[in-house]
């Protein structure tokens, strides 16, 4: 089972409570660190099964931590990483979304609502999966709105590609939308039409290829 895990949040009340609530779901917590160079030297060091990020690290509190998680995903590719910030910053998770190799998530900490949608989220991750809060979806999707292909996809698309892109299955996606499975394949392969992407049946793979084609727009 996977669930070796690194902690890097700067703020002492919420890696320890990360570490305790982690440990009480069954995980190993190899590392908490609370700087961006202790965290790209841990991530190196240690090869987690997964590690969850706060964007803005010591010592600039600025980005440190995207940057590290960037800069190690550069020397080890796929190495799995969860976001975990109070704020959505577009550039860089863009490009961390963009290589479409290991398990990526971005999550709010205003929006982490209970422990089992946290820890569902470390474990997708750490599966290879994706983790993506709707509201960093949207803000994503929303400054890309005026790319003709993306334009091409009518609303109920768009709401399609925004819950695909959480990492969701099909069957999630109609239950959410209360439409039938056979309505959001069909939707789902509209998309990939649009977006001149070859549909895949791997739920992940697919939302990591959409995610890197809005990126490089």
């Amino acid at each position: 089972m996977l669930n070796r895990v690194l902690i890097a949040e700067d703020l002492y009340l919420l890696r320890d409570g990360l570490v305790h609530l982690l440990q009480a779901h069954g995980f190993t917590v190899v590392g908490a660190v609370e700087s961006g160079p202790e965290l790209l030297k841990a991530l190196l060091e240690l090869r987690p099964d997964v590690s969850v990020v706060d964007v803005r690290l010591p010592p600039t509190l600025t980005d440190e931590g995207l940057q590290a998680a960037l800069e190690a995903r550069r020397q080890v590719p796929g190495l799995p990483i969860l976001v975990l910030s109070q704020h959505v910053e577009q550039l860089y998770a863009r490009e961390l979304l963009a290589d479409g190799s290991g398990g990526i998530g971005y999550l709010l900490k205003d929006r982490v609502f209970n422990a089992e949608q946290f820890v569902d989220a470390v474990r997708r991750v750490a599966a290879g999966g994706t983790a993506m809060d709707p509201e960093v979806i949207s803000k994503l999707l929303a400054s890309n709105a005026r790319n003709e292909p993306l334009a091409a996809l009518t609303p109920r698309e768009r709401d399609v590609l925004e819950v695909m892109a959480e990492g969701r299955s099909n069957a999630a996606i109609a239950q959410r939308l209360y439409l039938s499975e056979s309505a959001v394949a069909k939707h789902t392969a509209n998309i990939f039409a649009k977006l001149d992407l070859v549909p895949s049946d791997d739920d992940n793979r697919r939302v990591l290829a959409v995610l890197a084609y809005l990126n490089s727009r």
